[in-house]
């Protein structure tokens, strides 16, 4: 019986189809609708790639960082030619472009800042210390297709020998330590330093959580933003950071003020913080008399609520967060240098479809631990993504259903 062809992408079969895949159990296309209809990106005629559709094909951009186009979108579409009793030709690359810059950045975001939500599961193993939700705050850097748009809008490092290789992208993001899910980001260009990004995500801490960070992040003002949140705070700072000693506790860690500089406190007579301070050295049994000195600060004032040696043994969690920036960075994407929008406008929209693949897949991990009663840290994630892109669209149907002829 001959059939005719049609479109992989016609959009309300696409639409009900993603519906039943395993993104859509993180990302439920009726919530993708309502996010898209807040930012007025649905639609106003029958498009063969709708907005709900592109949500997903950008998302699916970054788990297949090496696939084209096309090939993307029949993986995500995988088996609707069984739906409509006919077999289907893919969309040129220049339309699901277009379709993508119909799209922008907004709704993804959006749907980041609504939908990836830390697990904040008390039996999640690693997610809880004292009762304290462990959460992770760092940035990094993206590097960018070389166009002339990318570095106009973004920028590049450039030192004595001349400019970088590529325009590059930074990005701060907070993480829930135990499962490595990325649950608030803000996204900006080389230029912008990393504390000014940190304040802007300061406002997502809270009580019953408590925060860790690298040394690069303790600033007087930001410390200051975020210990009124009430979220209590073990960042690492320099051992050259201007600390008054006050009083020295019985576990070896002490009590300082820390001072604002000096025009910070002339123009606003701010008062010190009063932070607690744990040091220690890490011997390097391999290269003998280069111990390094850790200095950790924190708002936790009171030994008996965590020693000096609870704090130190708790510090190295930090680095959870690493991992997460290394698996969107390099595992996700393969080891692809760059990202693959070549403009501008789409290089953010792709950002947070990164972000969204990542969570999806961290998600997927952070509920079987759960079930199974595990530490995420014990699944691999590069098995993990091959899992969600083996079942994403269910059978790959190598055969055709019953009551359907090969090639009919």
């Amino acid at each position: 019986m001959a059939r005719h062809a049609k479109k992989i992408s016609q959009g309300t079969a696409a639409t009900e189809h993603l519906s039943a895949g395993i993104l859509a159990l993180c990302f439920p296309m009726l919530e993708v609708k309502a996010i898209l209809a807040e930012c007025k990106c649905l639609a106003k005629r029958d498009r063969e790639l709708p907005p709900a559709v592109m949500v997903f094909f950008v998302i699916a951009l970054n788990l297949f960082p090496g696939v084209e186009y096309q090939g993307v979108l029949r993986w995500l579409l995988n088996g609707l030619r069984w739906l409509g009793g006919g077999s289907f030709t893919v969309c040129v690359k220049s339309s699901l472009t277009d379709a993508r810059k119909r799209l922008g950045s907004a709704p993804l975001r959006r749907i980041h800042e609504s939908l990836a939500r830390p697990l904040a599961n008390p039996k999640s193993r690693g997610s809880y210390w004292k009762g304290l939700h462990l959460v992770a705050i760092d940035g990094s850097t993206l590097a960018l297709q070389d166009t002339e748009g990318n570095a106009a809008t973004y920028g590049r490092p450039s030192n004595q020998n001349g400019n970088g290789p590529w325009p590059l992208a930074r990005f701060v993001v907070l993480v829930e330590v135990g499962t490595h899910l990325i649950f608030e980001a803000v996204f900006g260009t080389y230029h912008d330093s990393e504390i000014p990004l940190a304040r802007k995500l300061i406002k997502h801490l809270g009580s019953g959580m408590l925060c860790l960070a690298d040394r690069l992040f303790p600033g007087f003002e930001l410390w200051k933003e975020a210990a009124a949140t009430g979220c209590a705070l073990v960042w690492r700072a320099k051992t050259g950071l201007s600390l008054t000693h006050v009083k020295t506790l019985r576990d070896g860690s002490w009590l300082a003020h820390w001072h604002p500089d000096e025009k910070a406190s002339r123009k606003r007579r701010e008062a010190p913080h009063l932070v607690r301070v744990v040091e220690y050295k890490l011997h390097d049994k391999a290269c003998p008399g280069r111990d390094e000195v850790y200095r950790l600060i924190t708002t936790i004032l009171d030994p008996a609520a965590a020693s000096a040696m609870e704090l130190a043994a708790l510090y190295p969690q930090r680095w959870e967060i690493e991992l997460s920036i290394k698996e969107t960075k390099v595992i996700i994407r393969r080891g692809s240098i760059t990202l693959r929008s070549k403009h501008p406008q789409l290089v953010e929209q792709e950002f947070w479809g990164l972000l969204l693949a990542h969570y999806a897949v961290r998600k997927m991990m952070a509920q079987a631990a759960l079930e199974n009663d595990l530490n995420p840290d014990d699944l691999s994630y590069q098995r993990s993504m091959e899992i969600i892109k083996a079942r994403q669209a269910g059978p790959a149907l190598p055969s055709p259903p019953k009551g359907k002829a090969a090639g009919s």
